[in-house]
């Protein structure tokens, strides 16, 4: 790795090698999603406690504050929408000098293996790896599963994921999923965690969040259950005791109690 691809990638993966990167990029494909209507003030508070955001460059102009700003990750795919036939349809929307311009620590894409769209969304990480590398650039590929929830296993992950890793993806973003560790043993770059949508429990985030973290992640990619929680900032904190300082799913649950009881 030259200078520069070192850099960035050491803005995002801290010191202890773990990180916590904050997705505000829903509204993308979902339009102004619950509780990131006004994406500025979702995130404020927030901002302590997260190592990078995973955001549009839209929201990122318009909602950002550059002289506040924590690393950025750029979401440079898309092209589809809830409402349109289908979400694997995706294609690159934002070139690699707009990433320079925007001077962001890397690249997101997503890819949807299995679909098909397929051929398309992997030729288009290619491409951009070959862009990033060009660059300095790292590329964070995303496993996206579209409407298809119940790909989340883990044959199907660590396919998607060591595809995307052979392909030049610098980190993978993937969600958890029973028997994690097949999916992380498989991929010799760094994983994180995405969230998917939320769950019934706080404790059910900490709890695969922890599994995740001993199986082999480096961290999260978490949104919603995040900033849709009623106590965003408990929630945060929790999860970076869990990311960086190896809470248990216990101990987080108290950190959550303790600042949410603090709010009231």
């Amino acid at each position: 790795m030259d200078w520069g691809m070192k850099n960035r990638m050491a803005q995002l993966i801290q010191s202890d090698g773990r990180c916590c990167f904050l997705p505000i990029d829903h509204g993308y494909f979902q339009g102004p999603t619950r509780k990131l209507e006004k994406p500025g003030e979702t995130i404020k508070p927030l901002l302590p406690y997260c190592d990078a955001l995973f955001v549009t460059r839209g929201v990122l102009r318009s909602s950002i504050d550059p002289n506040n700003a924590k690393p950025i990750i750029l979401r440079v795919s898309g092209g589809t929408s809830m409402v349109g036939k289908d979400l694997a349809n995706e294609g690159l929307t934002t070139s690699m000098e707009e990433a320079i311009r925007l001077n962001v620590a890397a690249v997101g894409i997503s890819i949807f293996v299995g679909t098909d769209y397929e051929h398309e969304s992997l030729l288009n990480l290619s491409k951009l790896v070959d862009e990033g590398e060009k660059y300095g650039i790292p590329v964070m590929a995303v496993t996206a599963v579209g409407k298809e929830l119940e790909k989340r296993d883990a044959r199907y992950l660590a396919l998607a994921s060591r595809i995307a890793a052979e392909l030049g993806a610098r980190v993978v973003k993937t969600y958890w999923c029973e028997n994690f560790e097949k999916v992380t043993n498989g991929c010799p770059v760094p994983v994180v965690m995405a969230g998917g949508p939320r769950v019934d429990t706080e404790l059910e985030v900490f709890e695969f969040v922890h599994d995740g973290i001993q199986k082999g992640a480096i961290g999260v990619n978490l949104g919603r259950n995040i900033w849709q929680n009623d106590y965003p900032v408990a929630m945060a904190k929790a999860l970076r005791a869990i990311v960086h300082e190896n809470a248990t799913p216990k101990q987080a649950q108290e950190i959550y109690d303790g600042v949410k009881s603090r709010k009231q």
